[in-house]
C-alpha cells in the first residue's frame, strides 16, 4: 500500500522530532530530512512542513534551504524561522522583535472563514520560540492571525497553498496545536490518515519475508522494548530462522536474566541465554572512568555476541531495534555527512561479523512501538517497561565495578522498583532506578555506629528522554522505601533522592 507522505524538513530546531511524532499522531506517514539534504524525490510527498531554527535569517550562516521543487507546487506549511524565512526572501521585513517573543501567547485576532483555523478559537495559546519578529508579510502574503505582542503571528500566500506561522504547534502549550496540524494536513494539502499500527505490521512482515527469505537472522535481545517488538515482528515473517540471543553481562537488575528468558519462551521466540557476568566484570576491575566502562562494555558485547552468531550456521542478517531518533541524530543539518550521535544499537559493530543488517522499526519512535507492540498483543507490562540503559547497572554504579557493589545496587533497585509497582506508582514514571554513590556516611545502627554506603534514587518523567523532570513521588512512599532499603540491605546507611532535571543534569549520572 502507498501511504502519502509529508516530508519534514529540519533547519536544527530543537522541536523538529516533535512535529514529527504529532503528524504521526494523526494517523500520516512523515519523515525528516535535514533542509540541505533534500530527498532524490519529491514527487512522492504530498506536502512539506519547514521546522523552526536557531538562527535568524539575518545572519550570515543562515540556513538556506532550495524550495524550488516545493513552494508553489506542493502544500507547504512554515514553522517560526520558515515563516520568517519566506517573509525576509519574499518581500517582507524581519526585524529584531521589540518584545519578549517566548512562551505562553494567546491568538487576539482569527481571519474568518479559513480552513487553517477550523475549529480553534479567537484565544487559543499558542507557544512562542522567538527573538526576530515579521514587520511586514511577503509578497501576495495575507494576514491570518494575531497575538496580543505579534502582529504577523500567521499569514498564507495568496494563489499557493503555501501558509506560515510564527508559533509552535507541534509544542503541548499550543492547545489546539494538533487541531491545526491536521487542518493544513487533512483539509487543505489532503492527505490521508492511512498509518496505523496495524497497517504498519503487515507491510513491515510482508517487506520481511521478500527481503529476508529462508535467510538465517541474529538478534541480540535486551529485554527492552524495541528489541522485544522487532524480535515479534520478524518472527511472525520468518518463524525459527530468528536466532535470538540475551546476554547477561552481570550488570542487569536483580533475577532480569531468568525473568526474561521465561517471558520470551512463554512468547514462542527461539531464544539462547548467555550468562557472561563472569567475562564482563573482569574486563570491568579497576575501571572508573564512564566512557571507558562504556566502550569495555561494548567491546565484550560484540565479542561474547560473535562467539554465540558463529554457532548458528549460515546466519546471514543482523537485526537490530534502531528506532527513529536514531536515524535522524545520525544525520546532522550541519550536513549530511556529520554525526551527531551514533546509533546506540550498532554499538561500533565489527567489520569481522559479515553480516547484512536489518531495523524493522527504523522509521518509529518509541511511543509507536510501543502501539506496534500493543497491535501484536505483546503483554503490556513488558512493553510498558521503563527504559533501562545498554551498559546496566555500571554507569549507575559511581567509581569502579565490583560483584559486591553490583549486588548491593541490584538490592537497592528492586525494592525500589517493586515499591514503585506495589503502590501503582510505576506507571507515572518514564525512567527509575539507583545509583550507587562512592561516598560513605556516618549512621547508627542498633547503637553501634556505621559507616557505609549512600544510595540516590531517581525518577523521572519525560515523553522521549531528551528532556525529563523529577517526579514528585509522596513522601510516605519515599520514607518507606528509605526505612525498606536501610534495613534490608547490607552496606547502605543513607537513601536521597535526586530533585534533578533534564537540563541540566542528565536523567543516568555517568
Amino acid at each position: 500500500m502507498q501511504h502519502h507522505k509529508v516530508l519534514i524538513l529540519d533547519f536544527g530546531s530543537q522541536y523538529t522530532q516533535l512535529i514529527a511524532r504529532r503528524v504521526r499522531e494523526l494517523n500520516i506517514y512523515c519523515e525528516i530530512h535535514p533542509y540541505n539534504h533534500l530527498p532524490t524525490s519529491i514527487d512522492s510527498f504530498q506536502a512539506v512542513i519547514l521546522s523552526g531554527s536557531p538562527f535568524s535569517v539575518r545572519s550570515e550562516d543562515a540556513p538556506h534551504p532550495d524550495l524550488s521543487q516545493i513552494r508553489g507546487k506542493k502544500p507547504l506549511l512554515a514553522v517560526c524561522y520558515g515563516a520568517q524565512y519566506l517573509a525576509h526572501f519574499s518581500g517582507g521585513n524581519v526585524s529584531p522583535s521589540n518584545t519578549r517573543e517566548y512562551g505562553r501567547a494567546h491568538l487576539s485576532y482569527l481571519k474568518k472563514e479559513e480552513d487553517f483555523f477550523d475549529s480553534i478559537p479567537e484565544g487559543s495559546q499558542v507557544w512562542m520560540s522567538h527573538s526576530d519578529t515579521i514587520k511586514q508579510l511577503p509578497t501576495n502574503g495575507i494576514l491570518l492571525a494575531s497575538t496580543e505582542d505579534v502582529e504577523n503571528a500567521a499569514y498564507r500566500i495568496e494563489g499557493e497553498k503555501t501558509y506560515a506561522i510564527q508559533f509552535h504547534p507541534e509544542v503541548y502549550h499550543s492547545t489546539h496545536g494538533k487541531q491545526l496540524l491536521e487542518n493544513f494536513l487533512v483539509k487543505i494539502a489532503k492527505v490521508s490518515q492511512d498509518w496505523t499500527s496495524d497497517s504498519f505490521v503487515e507491510e513491515t512482515v510482508a517487506e520481511l519475508e521478500k527481503k529476508l527469505g529462508n535467510d538465517k537472522v541474529v538478534l541480540g535481545l535486551s529485554g527492552g522494548v524495541d528489541s522485544t517488538v522487532a524480535a515479534v515482528l520478524l518472527h511472525k515473517a520468518i518463524g525459527k530462522n530468528l536466532h535470538c540471543i540475551f546476554v547477561n553481562n552481570g550488570l542487569l537488575r536483580k533475577n532480569e536474566f531468568e525473568n526474561v528468558l521465561n517471558q520470551y519462551e512463554g512468547m514462542g521466540l527461539n531464544v539462547k541465554g548467555v550468562d557472561a557476568s563472569k567475562r564482563f566484570l573482569d574486563a570491568l576491575a579497576g575501571i572508573d572512568e564512564p566512557e571507558q566502562k562504556r566502550k569495555v562494555i561494548g567491546r565484550v558485547f560484540i565479542e561474547v555476541f560473535d562467539d554465540e552468531a558463529h554457532k548458528i550456521e549460515n546466519a546471514k542478517w543482523l537485526a537490530q531495534g534502531t528506532i527513529y531518533p536514531d536515524v535522524i541524530e545520525s544525520v546532522s543539518v550541519k550536513g549530511p555527512s556529520a554525526t551527531i550521535k551514533s546509533h546506540h544499537n550498532v554499538g561500533g559493530l565489527p567489520d569481522f561479523m559479515k553480516l547484512k543488517v536489518v531495523e524493522p522499526l527504523r522509521m518509529l519512535f518509541k511511543d509507536e512501538v510501543r502501539r506496534v507492540g500493543a497491535s501484536m498483543e505483546i503483554d503490556s507490562e513488558l512493553l510498558g517497561r521503563h527504559p533501562f540503559p545498554g551498559p546496566g547497572l555500571a554507569i549507575r554504579i559511581l567509581g569502579d565495578i565490583t560483584a559486591e557493589k553490583v549486588r548491593v545496587l541490584q538490592e537497592v533497585d528492586v525494592i525500589f522498583i517493586n515499591g514503585l509497582k506495589e503502590e501503582g506508582l510505576y506507571n507515572d514514571v518514564w525512567q527509575a532506578g539507583a545509583i550507587l554513590l562512592p561516598v560513605n556516611s556516618v549512621g547508627v545502627m542498633g547503637d553501634e555506629r556505621t559507616y557505609e554506603k549512600v544510595v540516590a534514587l531517581r525518577a523521572v518523567e519525560s515523553t522521549d528522554g531528551m528532556t525529563a523532570d523529577w517526579v514528585h513521588l509522596p513522601y510516605k512512599f519515599l520514607q518507606k522505601i528509605s526505612n525498606k532499603i536501610i534495613n534490608q540491605v547490607k552496606g547502605v546507611n543513607r537513601v536521597v533522592y535526586d530533585i534533578s532535571s533534564k537540563p541540566p543534569a542528565t536523567i543516568e549520572w555517568e
